[in-house]
């Protein structure tokens, strides 16, 4: 089918999913169109989008953001909207009641959304329903609960709900523990308390997309063989790879909430069982998608099936082996890991592998993303991982 007559609205420009998703929908014949903060944001720099809509409110600004993108939704102009970070997904499906009358959205039900975007609601699911997942601590309401459940030190703290490594601290001792959360300002509710699952082996990533009837259309793995912070981030080289036991933990546990489209779920192989656990669920489109399309799956075609009531392709099979590389944090890495001659791959192998921004027919994002990435750096690192050893 072709796809001239509809019009995509891809609501941050400035994610990096936002690249190969306008690329993807551009390709498929769609009119797309990027909302951004900036004309260094990688949505306006790119060649593919259509329309580039500049957007001044800041990033975190739910009503501002809310007001500006339900003022286009509203305007009848967009057939399809596409979020590609947890904050506008959180956002579309808080609203997607009313928004959905004039467009489709590609989000999840609010009701279903929440278990994925809390951290401890999902953690819960897995529990209960024998998933490995990450030893968590569900009813905690003081520090005392803390130390009661006698938890193996460390122990990682971080924000119920948040993304990239935002908020995570490792806390190596029951001292260290008081000093940091006996706070006023601290509410531990909103906190989620795990053991730390050393992080020296492999971690994983699941690209789903389900059905309207609850069957998995895609189920790509991918592993994540390093990463920025050292500590605990984002991805810096992912892999597409083959794990039937990481495959069927994943779509039992979307089964059982019932989820709807995009999500990916983020998994780490403990190194004392071998077994790979579940850590999150990022309620939107991978920010690696682009190893889906280089690996033969097209998201944004089974976006646009879903939003037009076509059959949804299915993708049993894809090309395992290939590489994407974000350069920019993968340097980081190299800079900072005391592993870095001993990477596997090795750091200096290029075989099969693409980079995460660059690209020969759209080369200018990745230079507008190089400079966003150096003014901004010291300010995401000082939210990301907190190491608070003694």
């Amino acid at each position: 089918m072709h796809y001239n007559e509809i019009s995509v609205l891809l609501t941050d420009g400035h994610s990096r999913q936002a690249l190969p998703m306008a690329k993807a929908f551009k390709e498929l014949g769609c009119k797309v169109t990027t909302l951004n903060s900036s004309k260094l944001d990688i949505g306006y720099t790119s060649k593919y989008p259509d329309r580039k809509i500049i957007d001044k409110t800041s990033k975190d600004d739910y009503e501002g953001k809310l007001n500006i993108i339900s003022k286009l939704i509203l305007s009848d102009e967009f057939q399809i909207v596409v979020p590609t970070t947890d904050f506008s997904a959180i956002l579309l499906s808080q609203n997607k009641k009313l928004l959905s009358k004039h467009a489709y959205i590609a989000v999840c039900n609010w009701e279903t959304l929440q278990i994925a975007a809390d951290k401890l609601k999902t953690m819960r699911i897995c529990m209960n329903n024998d998933i490995p997942c990450t030893k968590t601590l569900l009813d905690i309401s003081t520090i005392q609960d803390i130390i009661d459940a006698k938890l193996t030190y460390p122990i990682v703290v971080k924000p119920r709900i948040s993304y990239g490594a935002i908020g995570f601290q490792v806390i190596e001792s029951e001292e260290r523990l008081i000093k940091i959360l006996n706070k006023p300002e601290v509410d531990l509710t909103q906190l989620i308390i795990q053991e730390y699952i050393p992080q020296n082996d492999i971690q994983y990533e699941t690209a789903i997309f389900v059905d309207e009837h609850n069957n998995v259309k895609t189920s790509l793995i991918f592993s994540k063989n390093r990463w920025f912070p050292v500590n605990g981030g984002s991805s810096t080289l992912n892999i597409t790879v083959d794990d039937e036991d990481i495959r069927a933990n994943c779509i039992k546990l979307v089964k059982l909430i019932n989820w709807r489209g995009c999500a990916d779920i983020d998994l780490i192989r403990d190194p004392r069982d071998g077994v790979a656990k579940i850590m999150e669920i990022n309620p939107r489109v991978s920010g690696s998608v682009k190893i889906c399309f280089l690996a033969g799956v097209n998201i944004a075609r089974q976006i646009l099936e879903s939003a037009t009531g076509e059959p949804i392709t299915e993708y049993t099979n894809y090309t395992n082996g290939i590489r994407l590389r974000a350069i920019h944090t993968d340097l980081l890495w190299f800079i900072n890991s005391n592993k870095r001659f001993q990477a596997k791959p090795s750091w200096f192998s290029i075989a099969k592998t693409k980079e995460q921004i660059f690209s020969w027919e759209d080369p200018l994002p990745w230079f507008s993303y190089t400079i966003q990435a150096f003014t901004k750096y010291k300010r995401e690192m000082k939210k990301r991982v907190t190491n608070t050893k003694q």
